[in-house]
């Protein structure tokens, strides 16, 4: 084979990697935004979840964190992608260092960065389940050990979460 083809061949290869790996950026990108969108009106996602008694899960996150990206496509995203959990959870994400703002569950304007301090959260992944008050049901699952075991945990706060909120109201 000439030089010059090798050369050109080499050239073809390194756009064609260059493409793919576009193509793949492009795709996580899709999906995290597809999967579990970030939180801009907590009251109206709590509306949703008073609706069919269910809860609003969180994901404390942020975009230079690699065990967060476990998290979401592991755990988050699928479950989002799971009919059964339609009349069970609203999940969305809070970008821990961002400046982005929210509708807090009370209404008021809060950036997602104050809006984690206010819940104590500085260590990502950080998954939270909330009441449609906006009251904290169960304790956060904080951080990514093993994800062999974070799945039983991370149904485990969703089912907890939902039990607190589904539990009947004594009658006086």
């Amino acid at each position: 084979m000439s030089e010059s083809i090798e050369i050109e061949i080499g050239v073809r290869m390194k756009h064609l990697y260059t493409l793919l790996v576009a193509i793949l950026a492009w795709a996580a990108t899709g999906a995290l935004a597809e999967g579990v969108p970030y939180a801009e009106d907590l009251a109206k996602d709590a509306a949703l979840a008073r609706s069919f008694q269910g809860v609003v899960m969180l994901a404390f996150v942020s975009d230079t964190c690699p065990y967060c990206k476990v998290v979401l496509n592991e755990f988050m995203i699928p479950t989002s992608r799971n009919r059964d959990y339609d009349t069970k959870l609203v999940m969305r994400q809070i970008e821990i260092g961002s400046g982005r703002m929210l509708r807090d569950f009370d209404g008021s304007r809060i950036s997602h960065r104050d809006f984690a301090a206010k819940h104590g959260t500085y260590l990502v992944p950080t998954v939270a389940v909330f009441s449609p008050a906006g009251k904290p049901l169960v304790k956060p699952l904080a951080g990514l050990s093993t994800v062999d075991f974070y799945g039983y945990y991370f149904n485990e706060a969703i089912e907890n979460g939902l039990a607190a909120v589904r539990q009947p109201t004594p009658h006086h």
